[in-house]
């Protein structure tokens, strides 16, 4: 994992990338049989399709971006047309992204007699000699990969890791120092050469490569860990634990910094970040292919990744990363397959479990969820992460009593250096506040005001509330058009005026403002009911009916569908009163806070 600086500056080359990765790399399932634990298709399926049949399943798989069902479909394809070059190279790639290699490596070898200048297969042809120590032929075929600053640079330190493999550690560094390109590569450049020199047992060298990597970005986290690990060995105590603290304080509580810390504090002596050829070019694949998850080069990416996992299968940080990609593109599903992969013994489970459970939550598996985290949350009270997670999910899943708690035990695991402290009392305001505990919310919400004093939704969240039970009215009005000030098009916000207007009888600017409202969340149910209150109270009756009649067809809460549907019938009677239930609702439990 690299620092910011370096993934942004990595950003700049993905437009100069000339490795075209076909058929949509990146296709995982979202709502598909598959993601329940049934295997889809199934050899049943595939053996009734006819060639036009598998072909066009694999594209819509490809579409809905499930690279697995993807990959078996092309296959399934190629068996009935082998001689179709289209669907072998669909077949390839379906096969590489969905992370099965060996399939993937079988593909290349029939694509490379057809196309012998086919840069992805040839890497992947490459690391499959890597993988299996033939060095002198990953060289070769590594070689004939290369183009553009990123795959040019992953190809010199694949290449590099290969020489190293077969004896030849001065050409593996001397083809790196040769490498020249954007500003970016040095540090690459340094890392794997000291990595190669200090396997060498030439510390020394090591030493000097690993000090001038980290002098050129001490906030990336491998450099760090390389670097403090060699000085744990060959120099000092203290030194080592300079340069974990140093990432420490930019960066707290990172699990591997921490542990690293406690190793150096506990008198060891710590190992060189890879023991191989294949762990130091996994460690390439890695930190290239982490950088590029969320800088527009998602395919490129996943590529490399699973690339790294081949070679390493519990790299715990490629691990993450790959989740991380997969829920970049809300591929749940997948991404809670890769975060169970994360080995028991690393110290970073505890990150693939939070993670896991936000994403099993996103699945609507939230019981599941919500188990792993009090786990978590058992073996170390005070983790504030985790705690945010539970909560998080309990206000999503609206057990207003349980987040309400949650919340408290995060509040008291504050060390008071925190930024966004702010957060746990806004959060457990609202779950106060829907838990119908309004004198606690009420303190809670203030309290969050006072820390981060022109929060939007802090402002509207307690500003509406105000106005709902028809107290600090001037006051409650002037908060809410500061949010709506600051967060012009957030749609809820809005929402919370033209609703605010309404409660005090305005009805014509709440008109003005819901339609608004409107423009910029048309299919929000809530809204659609506000406005079509709105416009009855201002003799618009038809349009009234039309409104709540499409807040009903938009799927409302439940408990709200009665109500609308008893205003379709019967409009609002001339003393009605907006009901606060359905003013609560629009205060979004706090969404996006």
């Amino acid at each position: 994992m690299l620092s910011l600086r370096i993934r942004r500056s990595l950003a700049v080359a993905l437009t100069l990338v000339a490795m075209p990765i076909a058929g949509q790399a990146l296709a995982q399932t979202p709502d598909h049989p598959a993601d329940s634990g049934a295997q889809f298709p199934t050899s049943e399926d595939l053996r009734s399709m006819t060639t036009a049949g598998s072909y066009l399943a694999a594209r819509h798989a490809s579409i809905e971006r499930d690279a697995a069902s993807a990959a078996a479909f092309y296959r399934s394809a190629l068996r009935t047309d082998p001689k179709n070059n289209e669907l072998l190279d669909r077949a390839f790639i379906s096969s590489l992204a969905e992370g099965d290699i060996d399939e993937a490596v079988k593909l290349a070898d029939r694509v490379l007699k057809i196309d012998k200048s086919n840069r992805v297969a040839r890497l992947v042809i490459g690391i499959r000699d890597l993988k299996t120590k033939k060095y002198s032929a990953a060289v070769r075929n590594v070689n004939q990969s290369v183009r553009g600053p990123i795959t040019d640079l992953v190809a010199t330190l694949i290449s590099g890791w290969s020489m190293y493999g077969a004896g030849d550690v001065k050409g593996a560094v001397g083809s790196i120092d040769k490498l020249a390109g954007p500003e970016w590569y040095p540090i690459f450049k340094d890392l794997h050469s000291g990595m190669m020199l200090e396997l060498a047992n030439r510390q020394k060298d090591a030493g000097e490569r690993l000090e001038r990597a980290y002098k050129l970005d001490d906030s990336a986290l491998r450099v760090v860990e390389s670097y403090a690990r060699w000085l744990s060995r060959n120099k000092s105590e203290a030194e080592a634990l300079a340069v974990y603290q140093a990432f420490d304080k930019k960066l707290p509580r990172h699990p591997l910094i921490e542990d690293g810390i406690r190793e150096v504090k506990a008198g060891k002596k710590l190992p060189p970040l890879v023991d191989s050829p294949q762990a130091g070019a996994a460690e390439a694949l890695y930190g290239i292919g982490a950088s590029l998850t969320r800088r527009g080069g998602e395919d490129l990416a996943l590529v490399y990744l699973q690339l790294a996992l081949y070679l390493e299968p519990n790299h715990a940080l490629a691990l993450l990363a790959l989740g991380d990609l997969y829920e970049s593109v809300k591929k749940p599903q997948m991404a809670i397959k890769v975060y169970e992969r994360v080995p028991a013994a690393s110290p970073l489970k505890r990150n693939a479990q939070i993670q896991l459970a936000t994403n099993l939550d996103a699945s609507d598996r939230s019981e599941e969820a919500i188990n792993i985290l009090k786990g978590v949350i058992s073996e170390d009270g005070k983790d504030i992460e985790a705690i945010m997670a539970l909560g998080n999910i309990e206000r999503g899943r609206k057990k207003f009593a349980d987040c309400a708690g949650t919340y408290s035990r995060g509040i008291d695991a504050l060390t008071g250096s925190e930024k966004n402290a702010w957060v746990y009392y806004y959060f457990r305001g609202i779950c106060e506040e829907r838990s119908k505990q309004w004198a606690k919310a009420e303190v809670d919400l203030k309290k969050a005001l006072q820390m981060q004093p022109d929060q939007p939704h802090v402002l509207n969240y307690l500003g509406y509330s105000w106005i709902d039970q028809g107290i600090n009215l001037d006051e409650a009005m002037t908060m809410i058009k500061r949010a709506v000030d600051q967060r012009p098009d957030d749609g809820y916000i809005v929402d919370s005026l033209g609703w605010a207007y309404y409660r005090i009888g305005d009805y014509e600017n709440a008109v003005k403002t819901l339609e608004r409202a409107i423009e910029l969340k048309p299919e929000d149910p809530t809204i659609n009911d506000h406005l079509g209150d709105a416009y009855w109270r201002v003799g618009r009756t038809l349009e009234a009916r039309f409104q709540w009649a499409h807040a009903r067809d938009l799927k409302p809460d439940p408990e709200e569908l009665p109500k609308i549907e008893a205003k379709i019938a019967g409009g609002l009677p001339d003393d009605d009163k907006p009901a606060a239930a359905s003013a609560d609702k629009k205060k979004e439990d706090g969404k996006g806070g």
